[in-house]
């Protein structure tokens, strides 16, 4: 017989770890639809620079985020290296640019961490909780709050 290993009784769930500006950040793997090599997008006119254009994703159109700078992080220059997440928010699909997607990483709801009050709200907006794994921080991001609605109708 072999022995648990964790004593946790708070259900699992897999995510998806990707990196911007030398920080690690997961979204549930239940809403990512595929990964992709970066594609040159097509700017829209009038978009929040941290739209980076849309794309052509089998026939449907598809918005490209640069999440770093939705996120105030860095604005990213796309590259070879750099990878499209398409997610599923809500009724909508759209590509997440980030640099690189780096592990798939298993955890329970105990180890999820409330962000801190020390933070500014902004924080707390996208990122819905941290924990610590592996001698790493991780940061679980809220996608439902990427592209708020206005904007997405826009896009």
């Amino acid at each position: 017989m072999t022995t648990p290993l964790t004593t946790s009784t708070s259900p699992s769930r897999e995510l998806i770890a990707f990196r911007i500006a030398d920080q690690e950040f997961c979204v549930d793997i239940m809403q990512v639809r595929e990964i992709r090599g970066w594609t040159t997008a097509t700017p829209l006119p009038r978009t929040p620079a941290y739209m980076k254009g849309v794309i052509n994703l089998r026939g449907a159109v598809l918005p490209i985020v640069d999440l770093g700078a939705r996120l105030g992080l860095t604005t990213a220059e796309p590259s070879a290296r750099h990878v499209i997440m398409v997610v599923n928010q809500g009724h909508r699909t759209l590509g997440l640019l980030v640099e690189a997607v780096s592990d798939i990483i298993n955890v329970t709801e105990d180890m999820v961490q409330p962000t801190p009050d020390v933070a500014c709200d902004q924080v707390k907006t996208f990122v819905k909780g941290l924990f610590a794994i592996d001698g790493r921080m991780v940061s679980l991001i809220s996608l439902d709050r990427v592209l708020p609605e206005i904007e997405a109708e826009a896009a």
